[in-house]
């Protein structure tokens, strides 16, 4: 609704004494005058709004922890009961409500764009409260358990810093517990993980569970103690910390295990497709939504998937010709699979190839951004408990992690492409320049909207052609393997979700098309199946970005910078598609500009 107040309704009317008539020169004064008490007054109650709701959610996520960085600091874990659950789903409602009635159009255009991107962030939380998505935490590869690990990982630095920890460990069983019951309730209404794709899954509980003392993960932060603490004080934290490990994590662990093993992984539904869970097809609609950010149906996309899936196998057959390859594209895959050309020897030597293409990545920025961040990141190896089901790399705002398990299914040839995607200038420089950007509200700089995250790095990868990151034919092929295999992704995840493929057939697919490792490929279709949609919004996030510069660039001619272009999509936080298309039709409008300059993004 509209709302507008009797004021500013009468001066649109334009009514004098006289009958209608043009304002006059003090009656327009006024109306702008009151047009601008009513954009602040929209402005300031929408602030208000997403203030307070942030506020409130940061509170709720307190405790929390993952790869990319942990929750609000906290002597607790999340709380995830159903009695949780409902007054979260009550007070998003009512936010919602709140959002309604305040009028878009009124705002001023800084503030229309945070309408938009806040409003699609309230609208996917209650999607996921309306399905009940707490009641199936965990997927092949991210589970509530392993994300507890990262928090063990991290940094202390003060007595208290551990204090807090220690509490969080002995708050672990109470969390178990509402997450088994959660995942109960989930079994029984068949809203549960496919069976199919938990052989193995359980390894990393018992990593935990059967580890007694020093030697198990959650003392990590213990080996090794700031020197501000006494020694006094670190014996007592030390020994707090056993009596946790033995009185509170290994018991609840121990019980995961139990459960997993004698009651979920049995009951678990033997079907694949997120439309065969309950209410499934509006469900799967629901992920796209949220992992694309539009409306788009599965057929739609599996059409967009195998087109571009016929196009990239033509280039990669060129690359086949360029180094004199004469046998079949099947043979050159295994080829690529088995040689020992291809691979690293050691894990420090995968580490080393990467933090050199990382650094050479460097050398680019000045001449493909106009602006760069503060933050640097780092590489590490993926933990020992999680490599074996973990991706081949995963990047963050601080933290580059390359799985460096299994060697022989870590080609070298990928490796500038997935460096550039998950370090610089991919996650790690988009997240960085958001959340050092002050103009931002928060909920636009700590958010990630996979589309846009996920489109930006695979562009980076794209990108990496014409900063000359790929040295080699074989890197080229790398680079057109990684987009074959986001572009497979929009065939496998809509063929498993909404057209009743089988794991076998998806993984065929992905193998007769890509140079992965069988590892991997097992891997990646075994979290399609587990995680639906999600695959969906790498590449089509990148062909929005390269369809948006590639109109730019025919729109603004020599004028265009691609420094400004880059600019203008960085300047977002992370947005809907929707949003950033707006954007950049605006950058255009301005002639090019980048858009760090002071004024509305």
């Amino acid at each position: 609704m509209n709302l507008r107040s009797p004021l500013s309704l009468a001066l649109l009317l334009g009514i004098s004494a006289t009958g209608l008539m043009t304002p006059s020169a003090d009656a327009a004064g006024a109306g702008a005058s009151a047009g601008t008490a009513t954009a602040n007054d929209a402005a300031a109650r929408f602030k208000a709004l997403y203030t307070r709701e942030w506020t409130w959610r940061a509170q709720q996520q307190a405790g929390g922890d993952d790869e990319n960085g942990g929750g609000r600091p906290a002597d607790h874990l999340p709380r995830v009961d159903p009695a949780t659950q409902d007054m979260r789903t009550a007070y998003w409602q009512q936010v919602l409500k709140e959002l309604d009635t305040v009028p878009q159009a009124q705002l001023p255009a800084v503030d229309q764009v945070n309408y938009q991107v806040y409003r699609q962030q309230i609208e996917v939380l209650l999607d996921q409260q309306r399905y009940r998505a707490w009641e199936m935490p965990f997927n092949s590869d991210t589970a509530f358990w392993t994300n507890l690990g990262f928090t063990a990982r991290g940094t202390f630095h003060s007595a208290d810093d551990y204090r807090r920890y220690l509490a969080q460990l002995a708050d672990i069983p109470r969390y178990f517990n509402d997450q088994t019951a959660n995942m109960r309730a989930g079994l029984a209404r068949g809203f549960s993980q496919p069976r199919v794709t938990l052989t193995g899954r359980d390894q990393s509980i018992a990593d935990v569970a059967q580890a007694t003392g020093e030697a198990n993960l959650f003392y990590t932060p213990f080996k090794q103690m700031p020197a501000s603490i006494t020694p006094a004080q670190q014996a007592q934290l030390r020994q707090q910390a056993l009596a946790a490990i033995s009185g509170s994590v290994i018991p609840a662990y121990s019980a995961l295990l139990r459960f997993m093993r004698e009651e979920y992984v049995p009951k678990a539904r033997t079907t694949l497709a997120g439309e065969a869970l309950p209410d499934g097809k509006a469900y799967y609609r629901a992920q796209i939504r949220e992992f694309v950010t539009r409306d788009m149906s599965p057929a739609q996309i599996h059409q967009i998937g195998l087109d571009e899936v016929a196009r990239l196998r033509a280039e990669m057959q060129q690359v086949m010709d360029e180094v004199g390859y004469k046998g079949s594209f099947a043979d050159f895959l295994t080829f690529l699979r088995t040689d020992p050309q291809f691979y690293a020897k050691t894990p420090q030597e995968l580490l080393n190839h990467a933090a050199w293409i990382a650094k050479t990545m460097d050398g680019n920025l000045g001449r493909y951004f106009g602006r760069v961040p503060r933050q640097r990141f780092t590489i590490k190896p993926v933990p020992d408990d999680l490599a074996p089901f973990y991706t081949g790399g995963r990047g963050g705002l601080d933290t580059y992690w390359l799985n460096t398990y299994n060697l022989p299914s870590r080609p070298l040839y990928v490796l500038p492409a997935l460096t550039l995607h998950e370090s610089s200038p991919g996650h790690s420089l988009q997240m960085s320049l958001a959340a050092e950007d002050t103009g931002l509200p928060d909920f636009r700089r700590y958010t990630y909207i996979s589309a846009y995250g996920e489109g930006w790095a695979l562009y980076c990868e794209y990108l990496g052609q014409e900063m000359g990151m790929y040295t080699t034919p074989y890197e080229r092929f790398g680079y057109l393997t990684y987009q074959m295999w986001r572009a497979a992704r929009l065939v496998i995840d809509t063929g498993v979700h909404s057209q009743g493929w089988s794991r076998e057939q998806a993984l065929a697919y992905l193998r007769d098309n890509a140079a992965l490792s069988e590892h991997e490929i097992t891997t990646e279709v075994d979290r399609y199946i587990a995680w639906p949609g999600q695959a969906l919004s790498y590449y089509l996030g990148e062909l929005e970005i390269l369809t948006l510069r590639r109109k730019a660039e025919a729109a603004l001619g020599e004028r265009f910078d691609i420094r400004h272009f880059h600019d203008a999509v960085l300047s977002l936080g992370s947005v809907p598609l929707p949003v950033l298309e707006a954007r950049i039709d605006r950058f255009i409008a301005e002639g090019g500009t980048s858009p760090w300059a002071d004024g509305p993004r």
